[in-house]
């Protein structure tokens, strides 16, 4: 009966279509990414992040091709994703937005919905690009910075050596040290995200087991 109905029983793919909507895929989230790394207010790596949502699109993209043909594919789908657990938090609300929207390119790609996945796709990078004429970013020079390695003789100089290369200026606020560890905060001077982004990955090249993290004075109470 269920094959009568046609529930278990895929359709046939497409390997035409499959390929038009990935090579589609690949156009939009390549946009998407060149925009998130232009335009992105996110204190991470951009460049990096950015590198991860062409291939999150083409792998939407396939998945839900496979799926949509068959009902017990698809909840096949649903068990398997129900298990599935990230081991790394993502942190800054603005790259989860950019993760939605490189799986919402897969989805509409994925069901052959291209007119409309392309149309949504510009209104969003649109309305992005609009609130950031409307909201200028403010230049990153009021940032703590605090920085956790692990002691040595040379800890301190080390963080100091790499931070003269990255900010306009750096006032040391408070330094602690105890056996194993050697914690320091900063007010930092950054003109732009891209030298915060270079600084936190020297910081951590240059001193393994280096932890930093960056705190807004403007958004501190009394800052």
């Amino acid at each position: 009966m269920d094959n009568l109905l046609g529930l278990t029983t895929p359709a046939p793919l497409s390997l035409s279509t499959l390929a038009i909507n990935l090579l589609l895929s690949i156009l939009l989230s390549t946009v998407l990414a060149w925009f998130y790394t232009q335009y992105g207010r996110s204190l991470s790596n951009r460049t990096r992040f950015a590198q991860t949502l062409p291939v999150l699109a083409l792998t939407t993209v396939l998945v839900i091709s496979i799926v949509k043909s068959s009902l017990a594919l698809s909840l096949g789908l649903v068990g398997a994703l129900s298990i599935v657990r990230f081991r790394t938090a993502i942190k800054e609300p603005e790259e989860l937005i950019y993760l939605f929207i490189a799986i919402a390119i897969g989805l509409g790609l994925g069901a052959d919905q291209r007119l409309p996945t392309v149309l949504a796709l510009l209104i969003i990078l649109l309305y992005l690009f609009a609130r950031t004429l409307v909201t200028p970013r403010l230049p990153r020079n009021n940032l703590y910075l605090n920085v956790l390695t692990p002691s040595s003789d040379h800890s301190f100089a080390q963080i100091n050596h790499v931070l003269l290369k990255h900010v306009q200026s750096a006032d040391l606020r408070r330094l602690d040290r105890s056996d194993s560890s050697l914690q320091a905060t900063y007010l930092i001077d950054c003109r732009s995200d891209d030298a915060l982004g270079a600084l936190m990955d020297d910081l951590a090249v240059q001193i393994p087991g280096c932890e930093c993290s960056f705190v807004e004075q403007n958004d501190t109470i009394g800052g």
